[in-house]
């Protein structure tokens, strides 16, 4: 005989399921009784085959013993014997979600064990993912900072500065909602792209300021210089911001 035929045996011999039923008019009743064997000693008698009307039993052809399927791996904590326990998230999962639905359900689970055995985590993939998002955060800040800063210093006109700066929480905040719609998720070339963005729009803004500007310079109200300095550099505008997404549309065809 072969292991396979004796790990097949056994599988069958050992299966907790309905033995029978009692089929009536109007009922049927399952019969089931718990034959499952949990004690070694009761596997040494059992009869895996039979050769030449001579049964077989399990303890002629070896011994059974109480254990785990492999004795060669173990799990370890340190210098502490341990039970490893490996979470994957699913593919369109979120990662940094996964990770804090599971520390939020530990308390729990800490009250279901003995208070002998405690949780430890071992290993955290999304430390890098939350430092590399908290620095892009960072850096998109500094990038709006800045280009504040610079309108200001070459304008040196408060609202000219204003107009400009308020564009791109404006911009940011049709983003996110754009997002929020599509079921997108913040990651890290969501935010790279974010953040180059904020340079995009303000770009349109300064030269729909300047154009403004140049009509109210020459005399004209502020809503007719508005309206003209708009029309005559919407074109323009337009076929600029265009040009510049074209450049990114073959991340688009990415996976992910």
């Amino acid at each position: 005989m072969s292991f396979e035929d004796i790990r097949a045996l056994l599988g069958q011999v050992n299966v907790d399921s309905p033995k029978g039923s009692f089929d009536g008019e109007h009922h049927s009743i399952a019969l089931d009784s718990n034959d499952q064997l949990f004690d070694p000693d009761q596997y040494q008698s059992l009869v895996i085959t039979q050769k030449n009307d001579v049964p077989i039993p399990l303890g002629s052809l070896g011994r059974a013993i109480e254990g785990v399927e492999n004795a060669r791996t173990a799990g370890w904590a340190g210098t502490n014997n341990a039970v490893l326990l490996i979470v994957f998230k699913q593919p369109n999962a979120n990662v940094i979600e996964t990770v804090d639905r599971i520390r939020a359900a530990l308390p729990q689970l800490e009250k279901w064990v003995p208070p002998s055995i405690k949780f430890f985590e071992l290993s955290d993939r999304t430390t890098t993912i939350r430092a590399s998002v908290a620095d892009v955060q960072f850096s998109l800040l500094l990038s709006i900072s800045l280009v504040v800063m610079v309108i200001f210093l070459f304008l040196r006109r408060f609202w000219p500065t204003f107009i400009a700066s308020i564009t791109v929480p404006l911009a940011l905040a049709g983003t996110t909602a754009l997002m929020y719609l599509l079921d997108y998720s913040i990651d890290n070339l969501s935010l790279m792209a974010i953040t180059i963005s904020v340079g995009f729009v303000v770009d349109d803004a300064i030269v729909v300021i300047e154009n403004v500007f140049r009509f109210i310079e020459r005399g004209e109200t502020t809503m007719v210089a508005a309206l003209k300095g708009a029309k005559q550099i919407g074109f323009t505008v337009v076929s600029m911001s265009t040009s510049l997404v074209a450049v990114f549309i073959p991340l688009l065809f990415m996976g992910g």
